[in-house]
Formats: structure tokens, C-alpha cells, sequence
């Protein structure tokens, strides 16, 4: 069941009211969260993330296509890389976007202005996926697969088929799960959320005298803090009052994690910190506001890790039940969230949760051979548990 996202306010000092005016909130010592993520000054709305809706959108139709047999590599590609005013998507405010996913892919400030080698890595590594993809993938879409060679596999039972490359992996799931920490967790937690975008420049100074940009009607640091939030629910039909399960990314396996009685609250938790991490910018109160990025940090890299043991404990279920396309699918999924635990933010710190390359480490050991052919049990526990133990949850928990 979807999770209306409705929360009492929330007070961090005595307050007397609870408001959606930016203007109304300007106790530098006292903060209160708005019920919904709704601030506004002089009468007009200063929330906005209109990139950030564009690229869910544009991964939505990509995702999409790396299931249609019929694209070709090139048309692909162009949908990762989009150029404005190319005729990628089947929507025409896409197409007149200057955005594109690859650009905002292993590209936070915190974590890769520094380090462009990897970040191309990366880039590099979805490239060769689309490619296969299109080029040996669709090519044996009504071939079956076996191991050393792509094709199509049906799940027990007459159910869904699945189409994977020669080691079992399906790529249209490692691409997209691979996202939700490339793009949305990383743009997010170590871009949008850092102190190195939010106080870059005069941003302290103005947004303390309400300096807002030019023709707008909002401050900078007002605008990179609703970029953030953009990236988790910038495709609901009303982000001020979020329900979930609104985009296949971030957003829906926030959704999932919070229905699992071991993590519920979490979805709440961090619709709350953002509301009340932005009543603090207007308040001037920055100590509030950075409080509430470790709670946003905390818990989204924790949705990440969460599904990726799920995901590896529901492969390994189903291998046992010999059903290896439903294995296949499970485990591609789980491989895209391990991928993605390299974008994750331990709290207090610059680091996430697991480097880049103790995940390439994983990766490697599951793709040993034949890959998920013939990976064994005893791998993928290995990999659950030290996941699970870093973050701090059981491997049974998350395996519900």
C-alpha cells in the first residue's frame, strides 16, 4: 500500500503556529516544519525542481526502451546522453530540454569533482551496457539463453521472460537500479545536500537577507535544497503531499523499504527531515538544516542497502527452486543496488558507505565464470551479510 506522506508538524523549539510562508518564518532560533512541503514568498511559490522532474521522466522513457527490441544502440545512447531539440523521447518537453541523464550520472561535487577518473569509469561501464544490450541482447531476444551466451529465459510457471547477456545478468536492471544511486542518491545526497553547493559562494549572505535570484522567486540556497528533493519526488503528481511509488526509481523503493514492518518510518523520516531542513533555510538556522541532511543521508543510503540484500536473498531463494529466470531477474536487481551503494553517505562524514572499489569487488565475484549461472549460495550470503552488518540491519530483515 502506498504511504500518504501527511506528517503532524514538527516543532523543534515552542512554537505558536505551524505556516506555509516563507515570510512568517523568521525566528533565527526556532524552526517548524510546514504539514507539506509547500513555502512561498509574497504570495508566489518558491519551491522548484523542474530539471530534476525532466531527468526521472527521461530515465522513465530509457528504461522503457532498453526493453524494445526494435532501438538500435545509436537511438539509445541518445536517450542517455540527450541533446536538446533531438527527437529521443516520445514527450516534446523532453526533447526541448538542455537536460540529459548521463551529465548528472557520478557527477556530484562532493564526490566527483575530484575524481573525474571514475566518474567516467562509470559512465563508461552504462555505455558498454546499452550497447550490449541492443547489440547482442535484442539480437537473441527469441533465443534461449545458456551460459556464455545472451537470450531469453521464462520464469516458473509460464511467467515473465527475462532477457539476459551471457552471464545472466538482465542490463535493463543494472542500468536502472544503478541510477537510483548514480543519478537520484548521488545528485542528492553528496551534490544538492552538501555544504559545497548550499553555502558555495554568497549563498549564506544572501539567502540571510533574502537575496533571491535573478526573476525568481526564490534564493539560491532555498533552490538547491528543492533540487534535491526533486530527485525523490519530482515525478508525483503532488509533490507537496508525496504518496510514493510515483517513478521505478528512488521513489518506489523508498516506498518498498517503508512497508517492511522492520523499516517502517523510514519513508517519514525523511519527507520530514526535508520539510523541516527547509523551514531552517528560511529561518536562517543552519544548524537545524545540516542536522536534517544526516537524517536524509542516513536513510536513503539505507533504502539502497535494504534492497540490495533483498534482492540477493530472493536470488538465492529462487535458485534453490531452480527457477533461474526469476533468480536471474532477482539477482540483476540486487547487482544494480550493490552497484549503487558506492553513491550512499555514511552520516557525519565524506564517505559512503561502501567505496567504489570494495562494490567493483562484489561485482566481480558475482560475475566469476558464468556468472549468475553458477554463483553460489555461499557468495551471495557473504555479500548480504557484509552489507547488512555496515549498515547495521539483519539479512533476515531485509530479506522480507
Amino acid at each position: 500500500m502506498k504511504n500518504v506522506l501527511i506528517s503532524s508538524c514538527l516543532i523543534l523549539a515552542i512554537l505558536t503556529s505551524c505556516s506555509n510562508d516563507d515570510d512568517s518564518i523568521n525566528l533565527v532560533d526556532q524552526v517548524e516544519a510546514p504539514i507539506t512541503y509547500q513555502f512561498t514568498r509574497n504570495g508566489s511559490s518558491t519551491v522548484n525542481f523542474e530539471g530534476q522532474t525532466t531527468r526521472i521522466q527521461m530515465a522513465q522513457e530509457l528504461n522503457v526502451a532498453l526493453m524494445d527490441n526494435s532501438k538500435s544502440a545509436t537511438e539509445l545512447q541518445n536517450m542517455f546522453a540527450h541533446v536538446q531539440n533531438e527527437n529521443d523521447f516520445s514527450e516534446l518537453n523532453l526533447n526541448s530540454s538542455d537536460k540529459s541523464i548521463r551529465s548528472k550520472v557520478a557527477a556530484s561535487k562532493d564526490y566527483f569533482s575530484a575524481n573525474t577518473t571514475v566518474s567516467n569509469s562509470i559512465k563508461s561501464t552504462m555505455d558498454g551496457w546499452i550497447t550490449y544490450q541492443a547489440n547482442l541482447v535484442f539480437v537473441n531476444w527469441e533465443i534461449t539463453a545458456i551460459p556464455g551466451s545472451a537470450g531469453q529465459l521464462q520464469q516458473s510457471g509460464g511467467g515473465s521472460i527475462r532477457y539476459v547477456n551471457a552471464k545472466g545478468l538482465e542490463l535493463n536492471q543494472a542500468f536502472a537500479k544503478t541510477l537510483i544511486g548514480g543519478l537520484m542518491a548521488d545528485q542528492m545526497l553528496n551534490n544538492y545536500l552538501s555544504t559545497s553547493i548550499l553555502d558555495e559562494g554568497s549563498n549564506i549572505e544572501n539567502n540571510n537577507n533574502n537575496v533571491v535570484e535573478e526573476g525568481m522567486p526564490y534564493t539560491t540556497m532555498e533552490h538547491k535544497w528543492d533540487e534535491a528533493y526533486g530527485y525523490l519526488y519530482g515525478n508525483e503528481d503532488n509533490p507537496d503531499v508525496p504518496v510514493l511509488g510515483a517513478d521505478s526509481f528512488l521513489n518506489t523503493y523508498l516506498n518498498q523499504v517503508d512497508e517492511d514492518e522492520d523499516f517502517t518510518g523510514t519513508a517519514s523520516a525523511v519527507y520530514d527531515a526535508f520539510k523541516l531542513g527547509r523551514a531552517a533555510i528560511v529561518a536562517k538556522n543552519y544548524e537545524v538544516r545540516d542536522a536534517q541532511v544526516q537524517i536524509i543521508r542516513e536513510n536513503i543510503s539505507k533504502v539502497i542497502a535494504v534492497r540490495a540484500v533483498h534482492y540477493l536473498q530472493a536470488g538465492k531463494s529462487r535458485l534453490a527452486e531452480n527457477d533461474m529466470a526469476s533468480a536471474f531477474h532477482q539477482l540483476s536487481e540486487g547487482f544494480g543496488f550493490i552497484n549503487s551503494l558506492q553513491f550512499t553517505r555514511k552520516p557525519n562524514t565524506d564517505v559512503p558507505y561502501f567505496s567504489h572499489e570494495e562494490v567493483n569487488s562484489f561485482l566481480t565475484e558475482l560475475m566469476e565464470d558464468n556468472g549468475f549461472w553458477d554463483v553460489s549460495v555461499e557468495t551471495l550470503d557473504i555479500i548480504s551479510e557484509e552489507i547488512a552488518a555496515r549498515f547495521g540491519f539483519t539479512v533476515e530483515a531485509a530479506a522480507d
